[in-house]
């Protein structure tokens, strides 16, 4: 980075987009392998799983048309029957090894995004097969974090749930009062879900560059995005509203596209190699943002100590006391 700690405070939106360009352009050599060996795979599992799931349901909305016209109780009717729950388990499975897939991939590039923009941070030189050494050892502290997270996501969901279901059966057929309750529910709902995601991902930051993952992560990133919030929150908005526009795009034109298979296939390169780029873009943001947020509540990260902290992942030194890679505050 070409800026000291001390003035990341004063980078807004902008500023932040500008100097996560600057760093992949820079080190563009070692995030190309980065994105080839980890994000490319990502990529393409998220843009197939689509294609996948069209298939699938087609092949098991055909199946029930078919069984709604054959007779009850008939060989046809159960051998139908059969099949689509063959079908149904089959398409569970694929979304379970789906979600499996993503998940392990999506840590792994996050792993690797945040040690490497931190390592340019410190100017430690790092190759990428030290990356790659590295990553599964940062990846168990992102899978706690997560799965931290998880359960509080899975808590919050619930939650709502149960507020939605004591609306059905108290205030749903109030006239007027039943349904701003439930606009009021669902927006509440998607403030907090829109709040525990940003603390969620700052949270995999932290658990990289700092002694802490899990719920201590989780609590230093709610105090870190304290005063950065709205920056913070579109941020958040700007990289889904951008995946999901890459989504339909691919949908559109590749999915349910009527176009010829040249067409199809420069399509779905195209859509590729956008969510190529966004997801790069988005864990370095998430990086550069972590040190303006540390830099607005003036706390001073020595390089020298973070460094350290970092070769720990490699096994160069002993792990360092969280008093000691956390940094101290500085004047202003």
């Amino acid at each position: 980075m070409d800026m000291e700690q001390e003035e990341m405070q004063f980078l807004g939106l902008i500023g932040i987009y500008v100097q996560s360009y600057k760093i992949i352009i820079t080190w563009r050599k070692l995030f190309s392998r980065i994105t080839l060996a980890l994000i490319l795979p990502l990529s393409i599992i998220f843009l197939a799983q689509m294609e996948i799931n069209d298939i699938l349901f087609y092949r098991i909305d055909r199946n029930e048309e078919r069984l709604e016209h054959t007779p009850y109780n008939s060989p046809k009717y159960d051998k139908l029957s059969d099949l689509i729950s063959s079908e149904w388990a089959f398409f569970f499975l694929f979304r379970l090894l789906y979600w499996t897939f993503v998940l392990v991939f999506s840590l792994l590039s996050t792993s690797a995004v945040v040690y490497t923009v931190a390592s340019v941070y410190t100017g430690k030189h790092v190759s990428f097969r030290e990356i790659i050494s590295v990553v599964p050892k940062v990846w168990k502290r992102l899978a706690v974090t997560f799965l931290c997270a998880f359960a509080f996501f899975f808590l919050y969901n619930i939650v709502f749930t149960l507020l939605f279901v004591l609306w059905a059966f108290t205030l749903s057929g109030s006239d007027g009062v039943g349904p701003v309750t439930i606009i009021v529910l669902f927006v509440a709902y998607f403030i907090g879900f829109i709040y525990m995601s940003i603390i969620w991902q700052m949270a995999s930051v932290v658990s990289v560059m700092e002694d802490s993952f899990g719920l201590g992560a989780m609590r230093k990133s709610k105090d870190l995005i304290k005063g950065k919030m709205w920056i913070a929150i579109v941020i958040f908005v700007k990289l889904n509203v951008s995946l999901a526009a890459i989504q339909i795009l691919f949908q559109l034109l590749v999915a349910y596209g009527g176009g010829s298979a040249a067409l199809k296939i420069g399509m779905g390169v195209l859509c590729l190699l956008l969510l190529l780029k966004l997801i790069l873009m988005g864990l370095v943001i998430q990086t550069v943002f972590y040190f303006v947020c540390k830099s607005y509540h003036h706390q001073s990260i020595d390089k020298s100590a973070l460094s350290d902290h970092l070769d720990v992942y490699l096994g160069e030194y002993e792990p360092l006391k969280e008093k000691d890679v956390q940094l101290q505050h500085f004047q202003v």
